[in-house]
């Protein structure tokens, strides 16, 4: 089924067209990924599509029924209630439902009721159909719901008021909420931010059985490859299909690239020819029909333009002032947290030249903390760094809070090596597509993008021979992020790094450590590698522990328990399991009769007979007396 169309959109801001000739389809369970730069129109074409933006020409399709589901960039939930009270109200039209449903079952209780026959019968037909309503709505599962969504965006505390929560816990549950709420059209912009590693699996696994169609904008391209299978790409105002994830389309955006280009090759080369047999025979009076012919031909060719290739790229590259000793840092025992409280300990690993090392772990680890104690913007804790010899460090703040001065994009970096010549501090600029007018702006008005090219362009003037670095691609589109690791790979000092994008520390880690709770693990690969390896030692941990408790249990029995003793307990233990099948069987059968009783109560020949309505109602409740009783016996013998 189409759920939307969108036919030759066209906006602009002011005179600056934006968006043209826009074309985009969404069916049931589309799973459909937004691409291109930082500034190519993403977000603001999803506004439009989501109803939150007008748009100047062309037209968007879509039936009345469906709904969509928008979630902007860091869209901060705010609310005085908590966090279970906000996701119930996802859910008030079906809390309003239960409600009535028992308001009649307590009306269809009462007895004086079947002294009224018209006035029973029509409980009995609302309460009907309102049961199967509220059943095919989620009525018995929207509680289990909101646990679930819950539980995989890392909310264990249900109980916190969304004031106390920070910017990015507000934006976690923000897109929880959305979740819940099940559009028909989901659309998710940069979803991805603010969650670790181990959300993103989860929301991965959710997106990909979710009912409806997804529209999404993201520049986790490992994520993007495990959710979608459409990429729109948005480049220089147009739009372009292409089928398959984002590792697919880069390969179907460079096939076509290398045809179109040798089409046009092709084509130019045809034109060359005919010109130049034009200019050699059209004055022949032996050769100048064939000359006319040519040019009529030429004159009628539809000639292709050049295909353009990618929009201009930032180019730059990492060099180190000197070579730093062979041992880096030594990290010994680390305790590292604020104000005297402690967020993360036990805390050892060594880092020599040329190592690249991504750090990861949950949320709220101290992996940020631990980076800026490196860099002596926080003492420790406890424990100890040891810096090793001719160490110069360069750190890349995710928060980039060195760059909210009101000095032009030009003087920022000038003012930092002021013996440089304006010409080559442009240049340096102008390779992280600072051009023109752009170095005249005002840093604090940059776009979060703008502002990561710029600190990376301070970053690049240090020569650093360790660099630090936390979310680097944070605010990066796909492009840069791709120039960003190529820098990295070539660098040739030594990388510490902290980074959600799977995608990013595959390409440069050789090494992981991972934090937790009780100290860190290193692992020595990429992060597929670090996967399987955790995979790996969570089975062997499972063998272990049930081996464990295998042993612990025999000890036990041959310390404890004598031969009279477990005969004695096995006999009982045989007693429990006879009177437990025994219990399971006949609440089965009392289960049964109550379906029965409750059949017989629906049916038009016995509701007319009040006598008769009288004695299954009592009947029913007597049974369902004895099935609670059951139960509680049961539940007894059962722990």
């Amino acid at each position: 089924m189409i759920l939307l169309q969108v036919n030759q959109l066209q906006k602009y801001y002011g005179a600056d067209l934006i968006l043209s000739n826009i074309k985009l389809e969404l069916q049931t369970r589309d799973r459909v990924a937004l691409v291109g730069r930082n500034g190519a129109g993403k977000s603001t074409l999803l506004k439009i599509i989501a109803g939150h933006l007008s748009y100047d020409g062309g037209v968007i399709i879509k039936p009345k029924e469906v709904t969509i589901g928008y979630l902007a960039q860091n869209t901060g939930l705010e609310s005085n209630l908590s966090i279970w009270e906000e996701m119930l109200s996802v859910f008030e039209a079906l809390r309003k439902m239960e409600k009535s449903l028992r308001k009649l079952e307590e009306q269809m209780a009462d007895p004086d009721i079947f002294n009224h026959q018209a006035k029973y019968e029509r409980i009995i037909h609302e309460y009907d159909h309102l049961q199967i309503q509220f059943k095919e709505l989620g009525g018995y599962q929207f509680e289990a719901d909101i646990r679930s969504v819950l539980h995989g965006l890392n909310f264990h505390d249900h109980s916190l008021m969304i004031s106390s929560l920070s910017g990015g816990q507000k934006t976690r549950l923000a897109l929880g909420k959305l979740l819940l709420t099940k559009p028909d059209i989901l659309i998710l912009d940069e979803p991805t931010n603010h969650l670790d590693i181990e959300t993103l699996s989860w929301l991965e696994q959710y997106l990909q059985g979710y009912d409806g169609a997804i529209l999404i904008v993201s520049h986790d391209r490992y994520f993007l490859d495990k959710v979608v299978t459409q990429v729109y790409e948005l480049s220089r105002n147009r739009i372009q299909r292409f089928s398959g994830n984002y590792s697919a389309y880069l390969e179907q955006k460079a096939a076509n690239f290398e045809r179109d280009m040798k089409l046009y090759e092709k084509q130019q080369q045809e034109i060359a020819a005919l010109q130049d047999f034009i200019q050699r025979n059209i004055a022949r009076a032996t050769t100048t029909k064939r000359a006319q012919s040519r040019r009529k031909r030429l004159e009628k060719m539809e000639v292709i333009d050049r295909p353009l290739g990618d929009e201009k790229s930032a180019n730059f590259s990492f060099d180190i002032e000197k070579q730093s000793g062979n041992d880096v840092l030594a990290v010994n025992s680390l305790a590292v947290g604020y104000d005297g409280e402690k967020v993360s300990e036990n805390i050892s690993f060594r880092v020599f030249r040329g190592d690249s090392i991504a750090l990861v772990g949950p949320n709220g680890i101290g992996k940020s903390t631990l980076l800026k104690t490196i860099i002596k913007k926080l003492k420790p804790l406890g424990g100890e760094i040891l810096y090793g010899s001719n160490l110069l460090i360069g750190y890349y703040d995710q928060e980039q809070a060195n760059l909210t001065s009101n000095k032009r994009v030009l003087n920022e970096l000038w003012d930092e090596y002021p013996l440089k010549p304006e010409k080559e501090i442009r240049t340096v600029l102008g390779n992280f597509l600072f051009s023109g007018d752009d170095v005249l702006k005002n840093v604090s008005s940059l776009s979060g993008g703008e502002k990561a090219r710029l600190a990376l362009a301070k970053l690049m003037m240090e020569k650093a021979n360790l660099l630090i670095l936390d979310e680097p691609t944070n605010h990066l589109d796909l492009d840069s992020k791709e120039v960003l690791e190529n820098a990295l790979i070539d660098y040739p000092g030594t990388l510490l790094f902290v980074s959600h994008d799977r995608y990013f520390i595959n390409r440069i880690a050789t090494k992981v450590i991972e934090l937790s709770h009780e100290g860190s693990t290193e692992f020595l690969g990429d992060y597929d590698y670090y996967v399987e390896k955790k995979l790996e030692q969570e089975e062997l941990a499972a063998i272990e522990l049930a081996s464990l408790e295998k042993k612990a249990a025999a000890a036990d029995r041959s310390e404890k328990v004598s031969y009279q003793q477990d005969k004695e307990s096995k006999k009982l233990e045989r007693q429990r399991k006879r009177k437990l099948e025994e219990i399971e069987q006949r609440i089965e059968e009392l289960e049964a009769q109550i379906q029965e009783y409750e059949q017989l109560l629906c049916d038009p020949e016995i509701f007319q007979d009040h006598q008769k309505v009288m004695e299954i109602t009592q009947s029913n409740k007597k049974t369902k007396a004895q099935l609670d009783q059951l139960m509680d016996e049961w539940a007894e013998l059962a722990e």
